[in-house]
């Protein structure tokens, strides 16, 4: 219905933050880590919503970027998990650490957000693990620095994934994993590659 909202920053409260739209504040709902992001009140913000009508209340929920917003239309889907928890994931784990989180089967890092347990920790990732995919991840992360074609784009996606999973079973952590071979230049095409290179950035 309401698909983002576009003003000025007054405020940032604890919870939410008000953006003042042609003399109306709007108040909206963010995580934690998004409202760091924000710049200083007074200045113009972009915030994709998603407005949540309930028997007594509409509450705006806000994120900086469309693929925050539906990591959360994905987490309010799931048994037991409504709005205020969806934000208190993303609060603690960015939309790409839920996502390695999830396909990694990582209660403790998705249990660590406040009321979230570890049984329905474990229910989100049963739930959500045939909905996020690693390749798809690194396709929209991952820009490679030389051009390729889709099918090459694919089988380079391949092996990053290959070597994210490597670099998790060798013991670091998913989401430094991913960083690091984020980081490594296309050119490298095979997981031996892509490996030894994405070694040197961790």
């Amino acid at each position: 219905m309401i698909s983002y909202i576009k003003g000025e920053l007054v405020a940032v409260e604890r919870e939410k933050v008000i953006v003042d739209v042609n003399g109306i504040g709007w108040g909206i709902y963010m995580p934690e880590q998004s409202m760091g992001l924000l710049p200083q009140t007074g200045n113009e913000v972009k915030i994709h919503t998603y407005l949540n009508v309930r028997e007594d209340a509409m509450q705006l929920y806000g994120f900086l970027t469309r693929d925050d917003m539906e990591v959360f239309r994905l987490l309010i889907g799931v048994s037991g998990i409504g709005p205020k928890g969806g934000l208190s994931i993303l609060s603690k784990l960015s939309a790409d650490d839920l996502r390695f989180a999830v396909l990694s089967g990582d209660v403790k890092a998705i249990s660590a957000a406040p009321g979230i347990g570890k049984k329905t920790a474990e229910k989100l990732i049963i739930e959500l693990k045939d909905k996020l995919d690693l390749n798809e991840m690194l396709n929209q992360t991952a820009a490679p620095d030389i051009p390729v074609s889709g099918n090459e784009m694919l089988y380079t996606n391949e092996i990053q994934a290959e070597a994210v999973q490597a670099l998790v079973a060798l013991g670091y952590g998913s989401t430094e994993s991913l960083k690091a071979v984020k980081k490594v230049s296309a050119e490298y095409t095979t997981v031996e590659e892509v490996l030894k290179e994405s070694l040197k950035n961790m």
